[in-house]
Parts: structure tokens; C-alpha cells; sequence
């Protein structure tokens, strides 16, 4: 039986809503699969179903091997599912092609992966600024944009510094203002503290949290139970195939 949690929500654009009046996932699988071709052809991701409702903190944890890496390639758009339907904010985007997907990526998703993949040689402030370039975001506000956003994550004081002159977490947080600074409606997380020591992986935690406290819808990808243990839901994955994990106290 699906879990029901309360969960906190922005308001709500006029896009966001169904015909029906409700208001429209930020993502939904129905049935959605992947197999790479052989021979023999391999099931990464078993068909499954799964729903991210908008301003929901959702973790998927799994041992290596699991199927992780293809859940996060599918949710991230980078791979097409063979079968079944993907809608992102409400658009089924199973059978778009690459640069569709490409497109779509960048206005509805944030990424945060554990390598941080910032451009070394481009300071905080350049670093975020990129992101809006390849997203066709306004010239005219992109640096009040970076701005902004790095100052959200805490790193006002530090946006003409270069990715080699920064901590571990402060590199994190440049990299999560480049995942916001687009505006996503989802902040897709691979492994987001996997690289940091454990006081700094806590104050990125910390961060997530608050940036779901502020309504934004937030997945994390993660091996570790204690990261897992952010979300309001966790799915575990094992062998390309999803489960929801109860959780203690919360009844079905």
C-alpha cells in the first residue's frame, strides 16, 4: 500500500494543474522499463511505477549494481525507457528524442552529482552563470541570478573563488546553486554527499532540507542509510526493481 505523508508545497502555477483541477506530478513512471539490447539483452529497470509529488522529499537507495545508475539515467533524461510512460510535470517525455530531452532537462531539472563537475578554471560566480547560458536563460539576469543563489546556499562571500580554492562542501554548494539557479521543478541528487567527511556532508543534508522546507521537490540517488533517512519516502532498489520502504510509526 502507497504511504501517505504530508508534504510541503509552493503554490502552485496554472501549469501545474491537471484539466481535472489536481494538481500534476513533478514526475510519474507508469510501467516504465529499460533493457539494453544484446545479445543477450539485459533489464536494468524492472517495469515499475512510481510517483514524486511536487514539494515531496523522496530517497531511492541501493546497494552497487542495484539498477541506481539506470533509475537515475531515466529519471535525469539521459536514457530513453523502452517501455512505459515517463511524465515530467505532465509531459510524457518516454518517446522524446535526445535533443528533446536535452531541452526538457534543462528547464525542469537541477542536477547534483557526487563529483561536484565544476569548471576548474572558472570561479563560483562563472560556474553557476554557465548553467543558464546552456538553458537559454535571459542574458540580462544571469549573473543577479548566480548570485543570488550562491548566496542562498551560503557562499555570498565567496563567488569569485575558484573551485581549487574551495572545501569539499563548498564545492558541493556551488554545485547545488548551479542545479537551482534554472529554477527546476526537481532537484535530482546522485550521491550528494559520497565525496565529503561526515561534518559536511551533514551541513549539505542540512541544506537539502531546507531547500525542501522552502518547497522545492528534491530526489536523492545514495548507497548510505543515514542520507536515505532524509527523505519523507524512501524506495529501495534491488536488481532493477523498486519497493517502497515502510517507515516506522507511519501507517499504510
Amino acid at each position: 500500500m502507497r504511504l501517505r505523508v504530508p508534504v510541503r508545497r509552493r503554490a502552485t502555477s496554472p501549469a501545474a494543474v491537471s484539466p481535472q483541477g489536481r494538481e500534476t506530478p513533478v514526475m510519474e513512471f507508469r510501467g516504465v522499463r529499460l533493457t539494453y539490447p544484446g545479445p543477450p539483452p539485459v533489464t536494468a529497470l524492472r517495469p515499475c511505477d512510481l510517483i514524486v509529488r511536487r514539494g515531496e522529499f523522496v530517497t531511492v537507495i541501493g546497494p552497487s549494481g542495484s539498477g541506481k545508475s539506470t533509475f537515475l539515467n531515466v529519471a535525469g533524461l539521459l536514457d530513453a525507457p523502452t517501455e512505459g510512460s515517463y511524465l515530467l510535470d505532465g509531459i510524457d517525455v518516454a518517446g522524446a528524442g535526445e535533443a528533446a530531452r536535452a531541452a526538457l532537462r534543462g528547464r525542469h531539472i537541477g542536477f547534483v552529482f557526487q563529483s561536484f563537475h565544476l569548471m576548474p578554471h572558472r570561479s563560483a560566480l562563472e560556474n553557476v552563470t554557465l548553467a543558464m547560458v546552456y538553458n537559454r536563460s535571459p542574458r540580462t539576469d544571469r549573473t543577479a541570478r548566480a548570485r543570488a543563489a550562491l548566496t542562498r546556499v551560503g557562499l555570498g562571500h565567496r563567488i569569485d573563488a575558484l573551485p581549487t580554492r574551495l572545501s569539499g562542501g563548498e564545492r558541493q554548494r556551488v554545485a547545488i546553486a548551479r542545479a537551482l539557479v534554472a529554477r527546476p521543478s526537481l532537484l535530482l541528487c546522485d550521491e550528494p554527499t559520497g565525496n565529503l567527511d561526515t561534518a559536511t556532508a551533514e551541513s549539505v543534508l542540512a541544506l537539502l532540507d531546507e531547500l525542501h522546507g522552502e518547497g522545492m521537490t528534491v530526489l536523492v540517488i545514495t548507497h548510505d542509510p543515514a542520507v536515505a533517512a532524509h527523505g519523507q519516502r524512501t524506495i529501495a532498489i534491488r536488481d532493477g526493481v523498486l519497493a517502497e520502504q515502510a517507515r516506522a510509526g507511519v501507517a499504510g
